[in-house]
This record gives C-alpha cells, sequence and structure tokens, in this order.
C-alpha cells in the first residue's frame, strides 16, 4: 500500500541542491488535470532569489522523506507561468470547495493528498476533515494525527474558472450523473462564481439546464437568469414545466417580464398565461396544464397506447383520466391497474371507486388535505364552473411548497460538508 503524503508538509519548506545547500523555498506543487482519475504532479514551483520558478517533478528528489532536493544540471530561470491543463495544488485546490460526485456535495479541501504509484507522483485525495487544520496549528505535535476522511480524487471535481489561462471547465458528462436537485444543490451552497461554472458546464445539455433550474430556489433562479437576454431567458423557460415556467416569470422584474413572456413558443406561451391567471399558492397555480386524458369508453389497450406516446411529465403519467363528453373527468385509472387489466377490457373497469378533484381556487393545504385523504400522486383540477378538467397537481410540486424554506439546511441536508 502506498504511503500518502500532506500536500501541507511541503509548502513553505525549503529546497536543496545536490549539495545539501539551501537554495530556495518550495511554493507550490503542480499537477496536471485532464483525463487522469488522479492527475499528475508534474513540478514544484520554487521561489529562488525572489524568483518563482518550475522545477519539473523528474528533477526533483527527497518527497518521499519530505526533504525536495534539486537533482538536474541546471535550473531553468525563467519566471513561472502555467502552462494549459496545470493547477496549483495549494493556490487553487487547498482550502477551496471542490465537488465530491459521488455524495453530490460540496466538500472543502481542508488538505490535498499525494502518493507515488508505479513511479509517478499523483494527487490521489482530498481531506475534508478538521485534522488537517490540527495538524497545522500544533505543528511538528500533530504529526502523527492520521487522515480518516479522505476522499479519492477520482470522485473529486475542482471548480477551475478563478484559474487563470487554464482553458478548463467542469466536465459536463461528470455533472449529468448526478441529479437535477443535486446539481441545484451545488448551486445555491457555492459562490456566485462556483454557481456560474456549473451552469455553464450543465447548459450543454438544454434539457438538463431547465431541469437544474425548476430545482434552484427563486432568488437563485433570478440571480443567475439577470445575465441573460431576454431571448436566453425564453429558450430556457420554453424547456421548463408550464407551471414552473409561470412562477418564475411572475417573479422577474416587471419592465422585462412582458417581453420574455412573448418571445415564448406560443404553445408554452399560452400555458403560462393561463397559469399566470391563478395565485400561485392556490391549485390553479399549482397546475400542471400537460396530462393524458381519454373518453370513458377506452380499452386498456388503447389507454396504455396513449401513454406510450403521450409527452406529457412523467409526473402527471402515474393516472389516466377518463372523461364524459363535456371533458369532465368520471374516472382515474392507475398505470398499474392498466397493466393488470387484459387488453379488451374497458380501462374504466380497472378505475378506482371513486374520482377525488380539486378546484382551481383552492388553497396548498386543501389541495394537500384532499391528495392525503385519498392516497393521491397526481389529483385532476375542474374548473370553477364544474365542467372540464384543465390541469392536474402532482404531489412533488405540493411537498416541495408545503416544506418550509431552507428545510435542507435546518434539517441537516446542506451539501456543504466540511
Amino acid at each position: 500500500m502506498q504511503q500518502i503524503h500532506h500536500l501541507s508538509t511541503f509548502l513553505r519548506r525549503p529546497f536543496y541542491d545536490v549539495d545539501g545547500d539551501r537554495i530556495g523555498r518550495v511554493r507550490d506543487l503542480v499537477a496536471r488535470v485532464g483525463d487522469h482519475a488522479h492527475p499528475p504532479v508534474v513540478g514544484a514551483v520554487v521561489r529562488i532569489e525572489g524568483r518563482d520558478l518550475f522545477v519539473p517533478i523528474s528533477k526533483i528528489g527527497g518527497l518521499a522523506a519530505g526533504r525536495m532536493r534539486f537533482e538536474g544540471n541546471r535550473i531553468d530561470l525563467r519566471r513561472f507561468e502555467r502552462r494549459p491543463g496545470e493547477i496549483l495544488l495549494s493556490e487553487d485546490l487547498l482550502a477551496r470547495h471542490v465537488i465530491n460526485l459521488v455524495h453530490g456535495r460540496l466538500i472543502t479541501g481542508n488538505e490535498i493528498e499525494i502518493a507515488e504509484i508505479d513511479g509517478t507522483w499523483e494527487v490521489v485525495g482530498v481531506d475534508p476533515g478538521r485534522r488537517p487544520m490540527l495538524r497545522r496549528i500544533l505543528g511538528p505535535l500533530g504529526r502523527n494525527l492520521v487522515a480518516t476522511s479522505i476522499v479519492d480524487f477520482a470522485s473529486i471535481e475542482p471548480f477551475v474558472s478563478h484559474i487563470p489561462s487554464a482553458r478548463l471547465r467542469i466536465p459536463y458528462r461528470k455533472l449529468a450523473k448526478l441529479h437535477p436537485s443535486q446539481i441545484a444543490d451545488l448551486v445555491e451552497q457555492g459562490s456566485h462564481d462556483e454557481g456560474v461554472e456549473i451552469i455553464e458546464a450543465v447548459g450543454l445539455d438544454r434539457e438538463l439546464e431547465a431541469d437544474v433550474f425548476e430545482e434552484l430556489d427563486t432568488q437563485h433562479q433570478l440571480e443567475f437568469l439577470e445575465s441573460r437576454s431576454d431571448v436566453d431567458a425564453a429558450r430556457l423557460l420554453s424547456r421548463m414545466a408550464a407551471d414552473n415556467a409561470a412562477d418564475l416569470i411572475s417573479e422577474i422584474e416587471q419592465e422585462r417580464r412582458l417581453s420574455v413572456l412573448e418571445k415564448l413558443p406560443e404553445p408554452q406561451q399560452e400555458k403560462v398565461r393561463h397559469l399566470l391567471t391563478y395565485n400561485a399558492d392556490t391549485a390553479g397555480g399549482l397546475m400542471l396544464n400537460d396530462f393524458c386524458s381519454l373518453p370513458a369508453t377506452v380499452t386498456a389497450e388503447v389507454a396504455l397506447q396513449a401513454l406510450r406516446d403521450s409527452t406529457a411529465p412523467a409526473e402527471t403519467l402515474q393516472a389516466i383520466f377518463l372523461v364524459d363528453e363535456s371533458n369532465h373527468p368520471v374516472a382515474a385509472v392507475s398505470i398499474v391497474a392498466l397493466v393488470r387489466s387484459r387488453p379488451q377490457d374497458l380501462a374504466i373497469a380497472a378505475a378506482h371507486a371513486s374520482l377525488a378533484y380539486v378546484r382551481p381556487h383552492w388553497d396548498l393545504h386543501r389541495v394537500a388535505r384532499t391528495m392525503t385523504d385519498f392516497n393521491l400522486t397526481v389529483v385532476p383540477v375542474v374548473a370553477e364552473d364544474g365542467g372540464a378538467m384543465i390541469g392536474v397537481v402532482t404531489v412533488d410540486d405540493v411537498l416541495e411548497d408545503l416544506m418550509p424554506q431552507g428545510w435542507r439546511r435546518e434539517f441537516g441536508m446542506s451539501t456543504v460538508s466540511e
């Protein structure tokens, strides 16, 4: 098993020549990031006679012993300049936020761990624990404090936008493995610049970008929408669920609201305009107007095919609603009930014994009570005149509005881990 070395044990330590004479002081170690799970250490930045010089790892000895020395013939006296893809382990990672991609959390790199693997020095981990800080405070007395919370660097993604000339960005493919709500939590818990970097990375996938925006709190939605043009804002809103788009448009400053709304594609614009006529805390404000409804006379086979063909959001398709000639709902059939039915059976034969619905003006708590009483994940919204079905409310939207603001932090679910 390779021995782990703490970055802090090399920093500000003397740098020696081949004769053992001190010629400078180690300022930082340089690693190259890219496709490597563990970035290789390519050299050190050494302060010699007031100049920061780069010494390649091939000309450095004594790392394992913690006493770095020059093992070449001549030191390049040109001032150190970063090359594309290079990061400084202390300046760019130490005491900064990094993303733990396994748990979808921000952690602070209180220590950076390196090791020699098959003759190559590599960055192998990040320690977000408190022991690194104790080691620095206690000095020599803290050397025996063993790291117990090292996170494998293969599951770490650093923020890189602050690095000059790095030509790097967070790889979209790595963030895409996280749930949109996890990505949104990262954005909310990071600094503004860190949030911008994450949003830019997921922006390579327009659908994922919209999903992440839906999960952001209103403050951060407006923060990251402010710098976008009206056209770009409308493009983003067009990919969001209509109810979420309506909520966000209602929060945009008055002088900009109409311009963004008019730039939405016609189908989305019509849905959003309709939703904006309702109070946000009512069934009308919560409802989605994309759902699946069919005549009450269809068979189970026809109903299942309609589900396959539907473009409505998955959360609204937990049930198919059967309606009469005036589009009034008469029954709701779950997917499970349809699958269990014979293809030729009427879908209504598998319907729930009684149909519950809500009115557009009902407040959030009345909607929640109805869904709880009837054990529903989706409930139809019926027009005030008692006629047509105009939308559905899903349980995830109800829960989101019922939870107190900042509940993740209040209940210990903050994405920042120290």
